[in-house]
C-alpha cells in the first residue's frame, strides 16, 4: 500500500493537485472509476461543450466528502470555473489507467488517500481573527476559539484548541513583559519532560493553561503551593466552573485562582491599548506577531498561526 501511496503523492506534486480545484477533481474522478469501473476514457468525462469536467461540482464533491465525515466545504464551485482542471483529470485518468493495467489498483484506498489531502488542505490554512468592531473583544477571541475547535473535529487527534490557546497566553504575557522575558515551549512538550512546573512561571506565580482542566492540573497547582508558588489556571468558560469545584474538592479554591481565556486576553487588549479605539487594532496586531513568532519557534505546524482578518 506504501507503494501506491508514494505514488500518488508523485502525481501530485508533478501535476500540483494541491488546491480546492485539483483536489475536487481527484475525488470526483475517483468516485467516478469506483462506480464505472476502468479503464476510463478521458473524452467522456468531458461536458458537451469539452470545456469542463462532467460531474464536477460543490454537490458531487460534498457528497463524496460526507461519506467520510468531512462536513466542510471544499470549493464552492467544486473546480468547475477552473481550466487547468482539464489538465490534471487527463493526467490522473491515464495514472489510475496505468494502475489498472498492472492490477495495483485500489480505489478504496485512493479515495481514502486524497480525504487527507483534503484534511491536509484544510488544516494548512491559518485561523483568522476577525476584529469586527461591532463585536465584544471576548466574542472575538471566541469566534477565533470556535475555529481551533472546528478544525480539531475535523482534524481528529491534532489538539488545536489547546495548542492556541497556549501561545495565545504566551504571547500575552511576552506582550506585557517584553521580548525574552518569557519561556515558550510546543504544546506537545510535557512539563514533566522539560522540568517544568506550569505552562507559564512568571515570578512566583506558575499559569496553567489548559481546555478541558482535570484533577491532573489541579495536583500540579496543589505542588505549585507547596513550593510557595501562586498558581492560576486560565482555561474555556465551560472549564472554569469545573476547574473551581475540583480545587474546592481539593481544599485549594481560596489558594487559586481560575480565569477564563476570553477575558484574560480581551482584558489585556483593553488595558494595553488604553482603551482607545483607535489603538486597539495595533494592540492585536502586536498580539497575533507574538503569537505568530512563537509558533514560529516551537511548532512545526505552521497552519496554528493566526491572519487579522
Amino acid at each position: 500500500m506504501q507503494k501506491l501511496y508514494d505514488e500518488l503523492a508523485q502525481l501530485k506534486k508533478k501535476y500540483r493537485f494541491r488546491g480546492k480545484g485539483p483536489l475536487s477533481v481527484a475525488l470526483v474522478i475517483t468516485r467516478h472509476a469506483k462506480e464505472s469501473g476502468l479503464p476510463l476514457d478521458p473524452e467522456n468525462l468531458l461536458t458537451p461543450e469539452e470545456g469542463q469536467v462532467k460531474g464536477l461540482g460543490k454537490a458531487a464533491v460534498q457528497k463524496i466528502l460526507k461519506d467520510h465525515s468531512v462536513t466542510r466545504v471544499l470549493a464552492e464551485e467544486g473546480g468547475r470555473t477552473s481550466r487547468g482542471s482539464l489538465k490534471k483529470m487527463k493526467a490522473y485518468v491515464l495514472f489510475l489507467n496505468d494502475l489498472h493495467k498492472k492490477g495495483e489498483v485500489n480505489l478504496d484506498a485512493i479515495e481514502n488517500w486524497w480525504v487527507e489531502q483534503v484534511k491536509l488542505f484544510f488544516a494548512s490554512k491559518p485561523f483568522t481573527l476577525k476584529l469586527d468592531p461591532s463585536k465584544s473583544l471576548r466574542a472575538v477571541v471566541n469566534d477565533l476559539l470556535n475555529q481551533a475547535f472546528k478544525r480539531q473535529k475535523e482534524a481528529q487527534g491534532t489538539m488545536f484548541v489547546g495548542a492556541v490557546m497556549q501561545h495565545l497566553v504566551g504571547a500575552k504575557l511576552t506582550l506585557i513583559l517584553g521580548e525574552g522575558e518569557v519561556s515558550h515551549y510546543g504544546f506537545s512538550v510535557a512539563d514533566e519532560a522539560s522540568g517544568r512546573r506550569a505552562d507559564f512561571l512568571i515570578q512566583d506565580s506558575a499559569i496553567h493553561v489548559t481546555s478541558a482542566p482535570g484533577e491532573a492540573v489541579v495536583r500540579k497547582c496543589q505542588e505549585n503551593i507547596d513550593n510557595g508558588l501562586k498558581p492560576i489556571i486560565v482555561t474555556l468558560v465551560k472549564g472554569v466552573t469545573v476547574a473551581e469545584e475540583l480545587a474546592k474538592k481539593a481544599g485549594i479554591n481560596e489558594r487559586l485562582d481560575v480565569f477564563e481565556i476570553e477575558q484574560f486576553i480581551a482584558a489585556n487588549v483593553y488595558e494595553k491599548s488604553r482603551f482607545k479605539m483607535a489603538d486597539r487594532r495595533i494592540t492585536v496586531k502586536q498580539l497575533l506577531e507574538c503569537y505568530n513568532a512563537v509558533v514560529e519557534d516551537c511548532e512545526t505546524d505552521a497552519s496554528l498561526k493566526i491572519v487579522l482578518g
